[in-house]
């Protein structure tokens, strides 16, 4: 009983503390770029939180991103400021975590915990290819494709300027890589765990920096947690 009381605290605290997402009847287009009115009933959030690498100047790296939601998906445009694109690995599953890629957080129910080989929540790396990798149970890297639509674009007006949109297909922890897996449809009031992340390199033989949405607690001076443990995310919640 105890334990019971603690969990639905715990979700109403959640809950309290989400970020609101408002809901569009109109699907924006996945085409990088931002010319749609739907998308300004939605608020820029930064992506300012270093989890790895030292300081860096907003020359170098800034972000934003904004929300939308249909009953289909949850829409994310992202606005990047990044002197330097690198996408150096050929091959999608190999090292992609150290050329240039958006990561985003998603844990469908917002249960948090570890999800590190498992379907509790999905930690996709999306390259500027547009491929979507993630690990899962096979401890190996996969291509989840059929996740998330990506496009992004140049802006002609600032060059170091990318709009990056995205429609993201959300799966619940009875996920299989074997068998039918059907979306989750969205609804009001739907609680989900979500962060976004950007990795940046400027030509090193790895990232430099790994900027997040979300100011990380470290664990033995690590902040890189989120592909382990779906409690480090932001909780948002779906508005109609």
């Amino acid at each position: 009983m105890i334990k019971i009381v603690f969990l639905i605290s715990l979700l109403l605290s959640f809950s309290a503390n989400a970020i609101n997402v408002e809901h569009t009847d109109v699907a924006p287009n996945i085409d990088g770029v931002n010319d749609e009115p739907q998308w300004q009933k939605a608020k820029w959030l930064p992506i300012n939180s270093i989890i790895l690498g030292a300081e860096l100047s907003a020359s170098d790296f800034s972000g934003e991103y904004r929300l939308l939601w249909d009953k289909n998906h949850l829409y994310l445009q992202a606005r990047i400021i990044d002197d330097v694109l690198i996408d150096s690995h050929a091959n999608p599953t190999d090292s992609y975590w150290d050329d240039d890629c958006i990561e985003i957080f998603i844990d469908e129910d917002g249960s948090g915990g570890d999800h590190q080989y498992n379907y509790n929540a999905f930690a996709y790396h999306v390259a500027l290819d547009n491929q979507v990798v993630d690990i899962g149970p096979s401890k190996q890297p996969a291509l989840y494709n059929h996740h998330i639509k990506s496009r992004w674009q140049r802006s002609a007006e600032a060059p170091n300027e990318i709009i990056w949109e995205l429609a993201i297909s959300l799966f619940d922890d009875s996920y299989s890589d074997k068998g039918t897996n059907l979306p989750v449809e969205l609804t009001a009031e739907k609680l989900i765990g979500f962060m976004l992340a950007y990795c940046d390199n400027d030509g090193s033989a790895v990232r430099e920096h790994f900027i997040g949405s979300k100011e990380i607690k470290p664990v033995n001076g690590d902040k890189n947690r989120g592909w382990i443990d779906a409690s480090v995310f932001d909780s948002i919640v779906l508005k109609k």
